[in-house]
């Protein structure tokens, strides 16, 4: 029973990896193989969905850290291989990489049992699939040449309104990479630079999104875990870290020949075949 439990949460962590990204919906997918291979951790039905609400964001702090080690030289303002302009222009980065991740902050806190409870559901999951599949179509078809194609070029207010665009990822299946650089990329800005501080906007985001669960958690069935929660969690989270590093090297490899369109067309394709997995049943009973 355990050592199934736990080979449930390496498929997670494998899918969380992969999908968090690349803009077609971690949480969305999570939800969804939820359905078929439903992680059992506790006999009481109220404890295991906190405590998968809690999981599914938790191993997204996994693969957050991917993003630490992959671009640790980028991201470290005190590198002494960094000349003096160099540490200051990563002091800049951080700085709009926090500014874009107030809206996330703010609004997260505010609606996190909204998204739990109500929004989590597969018809969710379908709509935002299939919206933000043809926003990505739509997008590359009427791309311009970007006017924003490094990081000094970006100032406060495009951070801001890319942070916003971050905010709309919290509704399961749009996709946190998907919507910011969605929003990046219609705001003027090259596709690296769209797929790069998506991935810079998530850090601080995560690490506050996975404190502030696992205080939740902890808030509503004390601080110790059961051993087999601990097993679970711990094996996403390493799973989901080892996979993402492989994952963010294709994208990055991916995006310098090709557009985001494959992904549009998947997220239309997922978003049907959830409407008739699910909703054909619906309509046979």
């Amino acid at each position: 029973m355990e050592l199934l439990e736990i080979l449930k949460s390496f498929l997670m962590g494998i899918v969380e990896g992969i999908t968090e990204w690349l803009p077609i919906s971690s949480t969305g997918h999570l939800l969804l193989l939820d359905q078929f291979i439903h992680m059992t951790v506790s006999e009481d039905p109220v404890r295991n969905k906190d405590f998968f609400d809690m999981f599914k964001v938790v191993i997204q702090l996994g693969a957050i850290l991917a993003v630490v080690v992959l671009y640790f030289h980028k991201l470290n303002p005190l590198s002494p291989k960094k000349s003096a302009v160099q540490k200051k222009e990563t002091w800049s980065l951080w700085g709009k990489v926090l500014v874009g991740s107030i809206p996330a902050a703010v609004i997260g806190f505010l609606i996190d049992d909204i998204i739990d409870n109500v929004l989590s559901t597969w018809y969710v999951i379908a709509a935002t699939l299939i919206v933000y599949g043809v926003l990505f179509i739509w997008m590359e078809n009427r791309r311009r040449t970007p006017r924003i194609e490094r990081f000094d070029q970006l100032d406060y207010k495009t951070v801001l309104i890319i942070g916003v665009f971050q905010v709309l990822a919290m509704i399961p299946g749009t996709s946190r990479s998907g919507a910011t650089i969605l929003g990046a990329t219609l705001l003027g800005t090259s596709r690296f630079i769209a797929a790069e501080f998506s991935f810079f906007l998530a850090i601080p985001v995560m690490f506050g999104a996975s404190g502030y669960k696992l205080l939740k958690f902890g808030l509503e069935w004390g601080f110790g875990m059961t051993g087999l929660e601990w097993g679970v969690l711990i094996t996403g989270f390493l799973v989901s870290f080892v996979v993402s590093m492989l994952a963010i090297r294709f994208l990055m490899n991916f995006i310098k020949k090709h557009d985001f369109k494959p992904f549009g067309v998947y997220r239309i394709l997922l978003g049907i075949v959830i409407i008739l997995w699910f909703g054909i049943p619906l309509l046979m009973a």
